[in-house]
């Protein structure tokens, strides 16, 4: 599993560099052009990335030396993490093949994945040395990113499909937010205010307001401020769940 878990690390930024070359078909960004939405996050948001895939290489090597503990967290996050790879690495071709149902599909496969390794390490209460660095913060910020990121595919399914109305989007994007709004809250309550995690959720927001603020979309000044007021009560939840973690933490 270690070996595995290297192995797909080193897979999503190889995948991420072909796609982004164009090699099966169009890139993230035109389809995302393509087919606009009120929560669709400004381009530069999407540079995060490539910090997820550095720290998750790291991640891989880290996890990698016979040094780390055989049973544990540790070992219970790698089928989790390793899912959680080859599904991002899975998502990145289909999407540009514009299979658009199936890559909704694997997105939130990824984030179930993702959010199970979180989860494991967030709890652990006798971390290895530097897990905290090499292992919970990598899948963290990764979690992090897809629980916004499965939403904003969703709505772009959502508009390629014709599923819901096009020309008036705002209803429906509501209840996309409110339902992302209450998936992290859940989430970062679980992990016991995940900084990483949350710290994620909070640029995609704030690349929501950026890109709504500016979009002509109906609607799209509305979704802006729905996605800042979310980002104001996520701020406040960690804040109020980190002051009381230490007490949490004891209580295990």
């Amino acid at each position: 599993m270690r070996l595995l878990v290297l192995l797909l690390s080193l897979a999503m930024p190889a995948v991420s560099w072909f796609s982004q070359k164009g090699v099966f078909g169009p890139t993230n960004g035109a389809i995302s052009s393509e087919y606009p939405t009120l929560i669709v996050a400004a381009g530069y948001a999407f540079a995060i990335w490539g910090l997820i895939f550095l720290l998750d290489v790291l991640f891989g090597l880290w996890q990698f030396s016979s040094r780390r503990q055989a049973g544990g967290v540790l070992a219970r996050a790698r089928l989790p993490a390793a899912l959680g790879f080859a599904f991002t690495a899975a998502w990145m071709p289909v999407f540009s093949l514009q299979i658009y149902w199936l890559a909704l599909l694997i997105i939130w496969a990824a984030l179930a994945s993702m959010v199970w390794a979180a989860l494991l390490l967030s709890r652990d209460p006798r971390p290895e040395p530097g897990q905290r660095w090499f292992a919970w913060l990598p899948l963290s910020l990764h979690a992090g990113w897809l629980a916004l990121a499965a939403f904003l595919n969703t709505a772009q399914v959502i508009v390629a499909y014709e599923l819901l109305p096009t020309d008036q989007m705002l209803g429906w994007s509501l209840v996309l937010l409110a339902l992302a709004a209450g998936m992290l809250l859940l989430l970062n309550q679980r992990m016991l205010g995940n900084l990483a995690f949350a710290a994620a959720a909070l640029g995609g927001l704030a690349a929501v307001y950026v890109k709504q603020s500016a979009s002509l979309l109906p609607g799209a000044g509305t979704a802006a401020w729905v996605a800042i007021a979310i980002a104001g009560v996520l701020t406040v939840q960690t804040i109020w769940l980190r002051m009381r973690r230490p007490a949490v933490m004891a209580a295990k």
